[in-house]
């Protein structure tokens, strides 16, 4: 007994020293200092037109980083195995908390995305795409290990039947389209990076596909485009100076700000559309400030790093010892990778608005905690890379 206790002392010390990839490390921690600056650049005129304190905003997020480059160092040392053992919990729990938020929490515009836990907000949906990474990983390299990654019952629709109260309490209890599209898009590249064929999925998004439109259409009487806060979106987006005072100031003041940047930017701190012309400039339109002050160069800049950290990311994952840990790297990859770039895609209208943080900017404890978590849990990863 004495023996195996010291085996597993002396296996535990071993995986504890282990290199973690420092390009990561570096790279996240450039995300997170330089988000830190945009923040209390773009939140300074905000704060201090609701709180008299220009700080206020800074303040609260400088305290997450620290938070969560805490909990990301603490989860680079925790063998990331054990979460195998517990994914029913984490998928009964993570449920649980939706739900909950669904039914109690607050939120604006139709969505209902926060809980209030003594006395500070909190989003759920943030954590709950860590706890669903770690779900479906174990969940698919345990079909992959019974040979049944192929089949069409075990490796397409048993992961999907999982999904459905998912959406449910995201999509349809919070009203949380952004949520629900991520951690969507993310298990379905986990699905396939496991091995499911192509083809069930092709087949299986054509029929949905056509029943969803027949839907729509039945339910606004022959058009695909109804008449809740999403339809204005696309149609703000399609066209935003049809309202440009209403739903499309937000995009036009976004472009003004992108525009006005040119090659080098106003300089940091001069920008003029934060000063309560861009709406909440400190949070999803954080890029469109970065890009008036810093200019094309610091866009290229931060989008350089982003995808410096998703290639380290994809290379922990083709190194993963098991599948468990591929599984779990790509999902986190593709997690941030995605934000990232739906985010930029947004505040430069090519694609409709949508409530999505630029990881590491945008302003929001859970989020930027979250984030780091999860990139702890990648720096575990590679600890036992091959």
């Amino acid at each position: 007994m004495a023996k195996k206790i010291q085996k597993e002392k002396n296996k535990f010390k071993l995986f504890t020293k282990g290199s973690v990839d420092y390009i990561i490390w570096i790279t996240v921690m450039i995300l997170v200092a330089f988000g830190l600056v945009m923040v209390l650049s773009a939140s300074a005129p905000s704060a201090f037109a609701k709180t008299e304190d220009s700080y206020s905003y800074i303040k609260r997020q400088a305290i997450s980083a620290v938070l969560g480059l805490i909990a990301m160092m603490a989860c680079s040392k925790v063998d990331y195995h054990i979460f195998r053992k517990l994914k029913w919990i984490i998928y009964v729990f993570f449920m649980v908390l939706l739900v909950l938020v669904g039914v109690m929490g607050i939120g604006a515009k139709g969505a209902t995305r926060w809980i209030v836990i003594a006395g500070f907000n909190f989003q759920p949906s943030e954590f709950a795409k860590i706890g669903f990474i770690l779900f479906y990983a174990s969940l698919l390299s345990d079909v992959k290990e019974h040979g049944k990654i192929k089949d069409y019952k075990y490796g397409f629709l048993y992961p999907m039947i999982f999904m459905v109260p998912i959406v449910g309490a995201i999509l349809i209890l919070q009203n949380h389209f952004s949520a629900t599209f991520i951690i969507a898009v993310i298990t379905v590249v986990q699905m396939f990076i496991a091995g499911t064929k192509i083809s069930h999925f092709l087949l299986t998004g054509l029929v949905g596909g056509v029943c969803g439109v027949g839907a729509l259409m039945l339910k606004n009487g022959g058009s695909t485009l109804g008449t809740d806060f999403r339809s204005t979106r696309i149609e703000t987006w399609l066209d935003p100076f049809s309202d440009p005072t209403g739903d499309g100031w937000q995009i036009i003041q976004s472009l003004y700000a992108i525009g006005s940047g040119g090659l080098f930017g106003v300089g940091l701190g001069n920008s003029k559309q934060k000063y309560l012309y861009l709406p909440e400039p400190h949070n999803d339109f954080i890029f469109s400030v970065l890009a008036e002050e810093l200019g094309f160069v610091g866009c290229v800049v931060v989008i350089l790093l982003f995808t410096i950290f998703v290639w380290r990311g994809v290379v922990i994952a083709m190194k993963a010892k098991d599948n468990f840990g591929c599984l779990i790297a790509i999902g986190i990859v593709t997690m941030l990778g995605l934000q990232a770039m739906v985010n930029i895609a947004v505040v430069t209208g090519t694609i409709p608005v949508t409530g999505m943080p630029l990881p590491f900017f945008s302003y929001g404890g859970t989020s930027l905690i979250a984030n780091l978590i999860a990139v702890g849990i990648l720096l575990n990863i590679s600890r036992t890379a091959k």
